[in-house]
């Protein structure tokens, strides 16, 4: 990694070495299935329930309110499928919203096909919900609300407290995907009415490969995998011991150390942004300026083309993205820009970074000397900045 500086920490974190360490037993000496009843695959079982304990301390849920997954979007999956299909003759219609995580549109898109109504409320132009029309879009077969915690490309944090409350005071399931916001938000899903929760551990300096699930214990949902007995009957599948024990220690050390990494984050975003609002001409914050993750700084750079932008970052060493990492391999603009009103030549041109523990004021200055030469360069072969310019001069003679 020598010469790399990485800027997409939203994409994924590297897993930190305490947490390997952890893990490296069991793949080699207790490496016995944790559904075995022998003295191997007893230790495999009490390494998964200590992590268990250990994500519902985070979170401030009871221990057998937590199923183990392989990601998060799986945990979306069964979060959304599960309560639709065991409450379906309560009613079938979903809330949901614009900007969320193709994890949870796509899903909410296959229940459509299955009978089910889907709302997607639209947000204003910080990538904000308005909570008046969420009210509004409740009717008696409204059986589940879905609105993720915090965007992954723009960073905007919805009033989930709010939400919470308005799901109990209709009697309706909350999900929340809060696989951007766990580690940089403090989450008691008891305090925000929070039914099913879903994180990744890959996002807070896990493995890849294994998710969570919080589901409330009164929530009715059915499992969606067919196969064995494990979590409860709820997700079949052989347990991934070391992943597990990897989320356990991953989230406990991220809320160990959330007030210093969250100030270091929130110093360096804020950093950035005010260094590339003063050297850099038209360009555009997108999402919330305060109520964002502490990390996330979603910038369009007017008169340059997006991917253009990455590669020419990429020559430098430096790693960042236009968007989700799940939608990288799509030309088309993102759906989030869009939702919050972007036209579609604006919505191409935009950065995300994304900031993490390892990374420095002297990291970002280097990103924003790089901007600058690039941004300049580019708009260079740009037609439309050159009448730009050119009527600018003119105006001023």
């Amino acid at each position: 990694m020598e010469n790399i500086r990485y800027f997409d920490h939203a994409a994924t974190t590297k897993t930190k070495e305490e947490v390997l360490k952890e893990m490296i037993p069991y793949f080699t000496l207790n490496y016995g299935n944790a559904s075995s009843v022998y003295s191997i695959g007893r230790k495999s079982k009490k390494a998964v329930e200590e992590a268990r304990q250990r994500v519902a301390k985070a979170i401030n849920s009871d221990t057998k309110e937590i199923y183990f997954t392989s990601c998060g979007s799986e945990s979306d999956n069964l979060a959304i499928k599960g309560v639709a299909f065991a409450n379906k003759e309560k009613g079938s219609h979903i809330i949901t919203t614009k900007i969320e995580h193709p994890a949870v549109l796509h899903t909410c898109q296959h229940l459509a096909k299955e009978g089910f109504e889907i709302t997607y409320l639209n947000v204003d132009s910080d990538g904000m919900i308005n909570i008046r029309e969420l009210e509004e879009a409740i009717t008696n077969k409204t059986i589940l609300i879905s609105i993720m915690f915090a965007n992954n490309e723009i960073g905007t944090i919805q009033p989930i407290k709010q939400i919470g409350e308005i799901a109990k005071k209709h009697n309706i399931y909350f999900h929340t995907d809060a696989v951007q916001a766990i580690g940089n938000v403090k989450i008691d899903v008891k305090e925000l009415n929070i039914d099913l929760l879903s994180m990744s551990a890959h996002k807070f300096y896990g493995p890849k490969g294994v998710g969570a699930l919080y589901v409330k214990s009164d929530v009715k949902f059915d499992k969606i995998q067919d196969g064995g007995h494990q979590e409860r009957n709820k997700r079949a599948g052989t347990e991934n011991v070391a992943g597990i024990v990897g989320i356990g220690k991953a989230i406990e050390l991220s809320y160990k150390n959330f007030d210093e990494y969250n100030k270091k984050l929130l110093e360096l975003r804020d950093y950035y942004i005010k260094q590339i609002e003063e050297k850099i001409p038209y360009v555009k914050l997108n999402g919330h300026r305060t109520k964002r993750l502490p990390g996330n700084a979603n910038i369009s750079f007017k008169y340059v083309d997006g991917e253009a932008l990455l590669l020419n970052l990429d020559m430098k060493g430096i790693c960042a993205s236009t968007g989700s990492a799940c939608t990288s391999g799509s030309l088309d603009p993102s759906h989030v820009l869009l939702a919050i009103g972007l036209p579609s030549d604006l919505a191409q041109c935009s950065l995300r970074v994304t900031f993490g523990e390892d990374n420095t004021k002297q990291d970002i200055d280097f990103l924003v000397d790089s901007l600058v030469d690039i941004v300049n360069k580019l708009r260079e072969n740009s037609q439309e900045y050159k009448q730009l310019a050119n009527t600018s001069i003119n105006s001023e003679k």
